[in-house]
């Protein structure tokens, strides 16, 4: 791993410091919401890692809902940008260098010693998924896992979700075209369900519960999730 920089932000006030790291593809960027009373990784008993999706960044409503609540919950979040949204470039590599990224921001992630429990949404979660096992994750956190491409259940994803060897968490929107929560397959993981969410967790207006709702849904799981591995 190369050079490691800290400054602190103003823009976002939930994160304390924003790190540049860089890796082998490129530099990478996490931004830090510790654990309340810590500073960065501090005494926090987890630190959760979340990588964003091929379509956006760690602007989507899940991790910022995420980074939000768990800090009150000692648990420090990362949120992770992959090194081609710090390049500003508008489309995600292949798989093979979006694993190459994540690996190269390991260290940092794993510095103050706490368990780091590896996650993100979409292209983040499967990237979470495939490399968990060999970085040793003390588990995965599966956000809007991508089972399969929308309109194509053959091309099924399930080999990643499967293989991840550590306790598995997904959160899954009701009605995600890249896989609802009844077509996903039997095996050594948990569901929870978002009610009516599409893949980034949007609720329709005419649904029962509101966004507000859906995102408190979303974070009570994971927070639950959470406070059951230690």
């Amino acid at each position: 791993m190369g050079h490691v920089s800290t400054t602190e932000t103003g823009r976002r006030p939930e994160a304390e410091t924003v790190e540049t790291v860089d890796t082998d593809a490129g530099p990478a960027r996490i931004s830090w919401f510790p654990a309340t009373g810590t500073a960065k990784t501090g005494s926090a008993r987890l630190v959760l890692a979340l990588g964003h999706g091929a379509g956006g960044g760690i602007e989507a409503r899940d991790l910022q809902a995420l980074a939000a609540a768990l800090p009150a919950h000692g648990v420090t979040v990362a949120l992770v940008e992959q090194p081609w949204r710090v390049a500003g470039k508008r489309l995600a590599p292949a798989p093979k260098t979006l694993d190459t990224g994540w690996r190269g921001l390991w260290p940092a992630l794993t510095a103050a010693g706490a368990p780091v429990v590896a996650g993100g949404r979409s292209a983040g979660a499967r990237v979470a998924c495939r490399t968990a096992a060999e970085l040793g994750a003390h588990a995965v956190l599966a956000l809007g896992f991508p089972l399969h491409p929308p309109g194509r259940p053959e091309k099924s994803r399930e080999d990643e979700l499967l293989g991840t060897g550590v306790p598995t968490l997904v959160v899954q929107g009701g009605h995600d075209p890249f896989g609802r929560p009844a077509e996903f397959p039997p095996g050594e993981y948990e569901i929870a369900e978002v009610p009516y969410g599409d893949h980034g967790f949007a609720v329709p207006k005419k649904a029962g519960p509101g966004q507000d709702e859906a995102m408190a849904i979303l974070t009570s799981a994971v927070t639950g999730w959470l406070a059951a591995l230690v």
